[in-house]
């Protein structure tokens, strides 16, 4: 084919393909991947170095970008600008934190109203399943929301209460009159501490929060998938010990998912000191022993993938003034640095990217039904990320992206820089023209 039959050529000795190592050179056409194999006589508009590898842009479902209604903590200018500088090509935003929450189709519209032409990467929107609005899950569905979220115990803002059993049961059969997803924070109120420890020792934190909070309820969200037939995807799993249960239905055909976390992956509670607020999420980060079975559960398969939970806040909320665990938000924000604390703990463990960009990049596609992201393949979009996998650099807050300069990772040495993000044929500039799509359910 002709040079001018294509807009863009990338050429790479390393690339991820269908899971593998391969050299590519790819033709790209009204931002899609048209060819894997240009003629190798054409020019590249883009050469990687020999030290660079093309992934396909990273695909992040599990974002709390907060707009309208509490910005101070994030918006859609500084979290798309995070993801662009992470690798991040597509986010898909989760219903609560902003005010309104995504619960009704005026909810939605107020969303998509002050995204729209401020997003420098594709996103897509969860709508948000509470008590009284089963109602609206039909218009949020056919108004193009990518599934819906819930609450098994209160999610810490007023305006997205909880579900309690009767509301989950009806909840999940409505979506599976709808076929539609239906994404749960799994923990259980009754086995949790009435009022969160007023203490420095994350260790009292922790024991405040089980792992039998996860694990009944994630039995509690099995079973109601087994009785309605609805697919439920169980997000930030922080006990392993729920890994059985959720292997065993899945066995038996009950239609369930689940994700974990880069945080979950790379600390452990052992190594977390008195006062450290930044560490503080829910579920919480859980013992060494947990983690390795996290991985393990990964490597098997029991896990499907891995998102952020990136879930900021504004400095003040972490309570670094006294490092109390049980005033602090719980939260952990991440977005722009994903794909490097995953990387950076899988070739540990003598994992290859091959692995990181099925976690990252396809399965999250696929459970949002965006086949043609998160891989590099003809047809698909030309979403691309060039990582140097071996280069290293040491967290500074104050350098990140993300809106406010708070960082579980600060002062952590992580391997993997991204060098270059592309998103449909065109490299991103986080401080450029935004060039993202709001992105609808049936998109292809």
């Amino acid at each position: 084919m002709a040079a001018e039959e294509y807009d863009t050529v990338v050429r790479a000795a390393r690339a991820i393909v269908a899971g593998a190592e391969r050299a590519v050179s790819l033709g790209i056409r009204s931002g899609r991947i048209a060819t894997l194999d240009a003629d190798a006589d054409l020019p590249a508009d883009l050469e990687l170095a020999a030290d660079e590898v093309l992934l396909p842009g990273l695909v992040d479902t599990h974002v709390h970008v907060n707009e309208p209604g509490r910005t101070a903590w994030e918006g859609f200018e500084s979290a798309t600008s995070a993801a662009a500088s992470g690798g991040v090509t597509t986010i898909v935003d989760m219903p609560l934190n902003s005010i309104p929450p995504t619960t009704t189709l005026d909810g939605l519209r107020a969303k998509q109203a002050v995204a729209r032409d401020r997003v420098r990467v594709d996103v897509g929107f969860w709508g948000g399943a509470v008590p009284g609005n089963v109602a609206d899950l039909a218009e949020l569905h056919a108004a193009g929301v990518l599934g819906f979220k819930c609450f098994l115990l209160p999610s810490g803002v007023e305006e997205f209460p909880e579900l309690d059993g009767p509301g989950l049961r009806e909840t999940m059969t409505e979506l599976a009159r709808l076929d539609a997803l239906l994404l749960v924070h799994a923990e259980d109120g009754a086995e949790i501490a009435p009022e969160a420890p007023h203490s420095r020792a994350y260790a009292d934190f922790l024991r405040s929060r089980p792992p039998a909070a996860e694990n009944a309820a994630i039995e509690r969200v099995v079973e109601a998938a087994r009785a309605t037939g609805a697919r439920a995807h169980v997000v930030h799993l922080s006990s392993a010990d729920a890994l059985p249960v959720l292997r065993a239905a899945r066995g038996d055909g009950v239609r369930v998912t689940v994700e974990t976390c880069p945080h979950y992956l790379g600390f452990c509670a052992e190594e977390i000191p008195d006062g450290a607020t930044q560490l503080k999420c829910c579920p919480p980060i859980r013992d060494a022993g947990n983690r390795d079975r996290l991985w393990a559960g990964l490597v098997a398969g029991d896990i499907d993938l891995v998102v952020t939970d990136h879930s900021p806040c504004t400095a003040d909320l972490k309570r670094f003034d006294t490092g109390d665990f049980g005033d602090a938000w719980g939260g952990i924000a991440s977005l722009q640095l994903g794909l490097p604390a995953v990387w950076t703990e899988a070739r540990k463990r003598g994992l290859g990217l091959g692995d990181v960009v099925r976690w990252m990049c396809e399965r999250p596609a696929d459970l949002v039904g965006l086949a043609h992201k998160g891989r590099i393949a003809v047809g698909a979009d030309a979403d691309l990320c060039v990582l140097a996998p071996e280069e290293t650099f040491t967290v500074d807050p104050a350098r990140l992206r993300h809106r406010n300069p708070v960082s579980a990772w600060a002062g952590r040495t992580l391997t993997g820089t991204v060098r270059q993000t592309w998103l449909r044929g065109v490299r991103l500039d986080p401080d450029g023209a935004p060039r993202g799509r709001l992105l609808e359910r049936g998109d292809a």
